[in-house]
Formats: structure tokens, C-alpha cells, sequence
């Protein structure tokens, strides 16, 4: 095999990577339709590794290949024998623009883009079919890469991909930009589809590993562009701070055997400080709009205060218990409370935390965070045989390897 051979494959699956949204997106201008889109970029990247292995790497191959894929369209057009306006449109589109070297006009493709985050995150669609469907098309994930990260079979992705375009399709969803009206709700749709896969990444929910950095990675990557796209949607600038900080601590999270370590006994010397500087500052981007702190701001400010204490002895826990508070107060949920009852624990001891955590307890009946948490407390309380039932009943409901081993550990210290 030549070194071309076994370059531009590579070549290929690192520019898709970083322009499938941007050819999506165009194509689905142009074409009008966003599932054929997809289709007929995939069969330019075909088209691209049977080429440039020859022929080259063309100097801007985004442009090629969004070139190609149109071309495709009018052949797709031609064959269906369905000469029409569009094809006619999409023929003086590519007569007009017939240099493909020549530079992408980065305010209509920012348009693009952004018409492209908001139909993968239309709410016709299920979470799942939006995180599906955000990564496939606007992350450049494949179908496999989706798959293993969602420890799902790749048919399962696939098919919620294909349904999701069906969906879109008989819905008629329009590809645009929501009105100003509309832009709250969508985009709180946007976020909450980024929030879910990095929380995946941050803490997997099921499998052998404790964090999946690449998925993690990658909704803070998409959150860094949504920011570029709506640099005035302090949510947006806030969910980028809480992604860097919670990334800043990804290098002392696991062991090097994969074991979890608890934030306390991290190294923070090993944190990431330009993560850390860069959440500062998209905090403060966010602060400067002048809105107040929305559910994402006051998380992200929670973060900061882990991520730029000294130590684990140097955090402000009571202002994180205040953080929480008014977090409960914007956006009620178990969780939050159950988080609250943490801070609190550390900011005035485990006995009021534990009445926190018995009263929200029957909301996350099954969830093994429940007992877990209960566990930490009653051992602080030195009510060992409790602590120990609870931390086994964790183990039970866990379905992550890693955190049933580090329970199961806790329980056997308790004798």
C-alpha cells in the first residue's frame, strides 16, 4: 500500500470531521432536503477517497467535496427525470461557483450551520433521535462511532438516524433559523441534546469506563461553535464555561487503571489551567449580557469554584450550597437537591444533608445515586452498618463497572 494509500483516509475522516456540518448544511439549502443531503455528501466522501489517493489532495477540500455532492444532486435530479426549478437553481449554483479553491463565504455557511444544529434538535424528535442525529450530521461522528459510545448496536443508531429524517421530513420542518420568538425554546432543545452527551462523556452511565473523554470532547466542541454562531446567548457562552471546567479535570479524574478518584484526592496541579481560564472567561462573556444566570450559568459557576480552589480543604462550600439553592429554585429536579445535599454536607455536616436526601429519595427511587449518597453520610455519622447496606444497594443498581467496583470497596472498609 503507498503512503497516499494510507494517508488521505485519514485525510478524509479528519476533514469530514471538521466540515461535515458546513457541506450539510449547504447542501441542505440547496437541495432543499435534508435527508438527501446526507445521502449525497456521503457519496462525495466516496467519491473523495477513490480520487485524492490519485489525484491529490485538492487545496480546499471542503469546497470539493460540497462541489461534488451537488453535482450529485443534479445527476440524483436527472435520473428521477425531475428537471425542475431545483435543478436549474442548483446548475447556476455550481456555474457561479464553478472554482472550488475558491474561499467558503463564511456568513452564509454560519447560517448553514446553524439552520443545521436547529433541525437536528427540532423537538418533533426524541432525545434520543436528537442526540443521534446532532452527532451524526453536525459532529461528523459515524454511525459506529455514535454506537460505541452510546454502547448501543451501530443498527440501533442507525435506524434512529433514518426515523429522524423520516420524521423531519413528514413534519415538514423548515430549515431555518427559529424567529427571535421562538429562539428561547428551540435553543434550550440545542443545549439540553449538547448537555446529555457531555454528560455521558463526563460520567458514563453504563460500560466498563468511568469517563469518555472523545464524547465529552465533542459536546464541547459543538458548544464552541453554537457559541460563535450566537455570541449574545449568555446559556450558550455559560454551558461552554461549565464544559471547560468540567473538562479541566478530566487528566486527574480516573486512575491508570481506569479507577475513579474522588475529587477531593485529585491532583490539582495536573488540572487543565487554560480550560480553566478560558470557563473564566466565557463566564464572565456571559455575565456581561447583563440577564442574570439562567440554569446553565449558575451550574457553570458551581464549576468554578471546584476548578479555582486551591484545595479540596480551600472550597467555598456555602457558596455552593447559595449556588445550588437558587439552581433549585430556577430548575427544581431530585438531582439538584440530591447535589445540594453534598454542599451542604460539607458546608454544615452530613445530619441536615441527610434529611435533604431522605425527602427527595423517593423521586429517584431505583437510581443508585440515592444510596450512594445516603452511604457517604450515615458513614460520616459513624452509622457504619447502614452506610454499608447502602453502598451494596448501589453496587446493585449501578450499571457502570467501574462505580460498582469503587462501591462495592466502600462497603467492604465498612467490615
Amino acid at each position: 500500500m503507498t503512503d497516499d494509500a494510507e494517508r488521505v483516509p485519514r485525510a478524509v475522516a479528519a476533514i469530514w470531521r471538521i466540515e461535515a456540518a458546513r457541506i450539510v448544511a449547504t447542501l441542505t439549502r440547496v437541495v432543499g432536503d435534508f435527508g438527501l443531503a446526507e445521502d449525497l455528501a456521503q457519496e462525495a466522501v466516496i467519491d473523495a477517497l477513490a480520487q485524492w489517493p490519485v489525484e491529490g489532495v485538492p487545496r480546499n477540500p471542503g469546497a470539493w467535496l460540497t462541489a461534488v455532492a451537488k453535482r450529485k444532486a443534479i445527476d440524483h435530479w436527472r435520473r428521477r427525470e425531475r428537471l425542475d426549478d431545483r435543478y436549474r437553481a442548483i446548475a447556476h449554483d455550481l456555474e457561479s461557483r464553478s472554482d472550488t479553491d475558491a474561499p467558503w463565504d463564511p456568513d452564509q455557511i454560519d447560517d448553514d450551520v446553524l439552520r443545521l444544529v436547529f433541525i437536528s434538535c427540532h423537538p418533533v424528535l426524541g432525545r434520543e433521535a436528537r442526540i443521534a442525529l446532532t452527532l451524526r450530521v453536525v459532529g461528523g461522528l459515524s454511525t459506529e462511532e455514535i454506537a460505541r459510545a452510546f454502547l448501543v448496536p451501530t443498527a440501533t443508531i442507525q435506524q434512529r438516524v433514518v426515523r429522524a429524517k423520516k420524521t423531519l421530513a413528514a413534519a415538514k420542518v423548515p430549515f431555518e433559523v427559529p424567529s427571535r420568538d421562538e429562539l428561547g425554546a428551540r435553543l434550550g432543545s440545542v443545549l439540553g441534546v449538547l448537555y446529555v452527551i457531555f454528560t455521558e462523556g463526563h460520567t458514563a452511565s453504563s460500560g466498563e469506563t468511568w469517563v469518555r473523554v472523545d464524547l465529552a470532547q465533542e459536546a464541547l466542541r459543538l458548544a464552541r461553535v453554537l457559541a460563535e454562531l450566537l455570541p449574545d446567548e449568555s446559556e450558550v457562552l455559560s454551558l461552554v464555561a461549565l464544559f471547560e471546567f468540567q473538562s479541566s479535570r478530566f487528566p486527574t479524574r480516573v486512575d491508570a487503571h481506569g479507577e475513579p478518584i474522588p475529587l477531593a484526592d485529585q491532583d490539582r496541579t495536573r488540572w487543565d489551567r487554560a480550560q480553566i481560564t478560558r470557563g473564566v472567561r466565557a463566564l464572565e462573556r456571559a455575565d456581561a449580557r447583563g440577564r442574570g444566570r439562567g440554569a446553565y450559568g449558575l451550574q457553570a459557576a458551581i464549576a468554578e469554584c471546584h476548578a479555582t480552589a486551591a484545595t479540596f480543604a480551600d472550597t467555598d462550600w456555602e457558596r455552593i450550597v447559595l449556588l445550588y439553592e437558587a439552581l433549585g429554585q430556577l430548575a427544581p429536579s431530585p438531582v439538584v437537591e440530591l447535589n445540594r445535599a453534598v454542599a451542604v454536607s460539607m458546608a454544615t455536616g452530613p445530619a441536615s444533608a441527610l434529611l435533604i436526601v431522605d425527602r427527595v429519595a423517593a423521586q429517584l427511587q431505583g437510581h443508585h445515586i440515592v444510596p450512594s449518597v445516603r452511604g457517604e453520610l450515615l458513614a460520616q455519622l459513624g452509622r457504619r452498618d447502614e452506610a454499608r447496606s447502602e453502598f451494596e444497594e448501589a453496587a446493585r443498581l449501578t450499571a457502570n463497572d467501574r462505580e460498582r467496583a469503587v462501591l462495592l470497596a466502600k462497603a467492604a472498609t465498612l467490615g
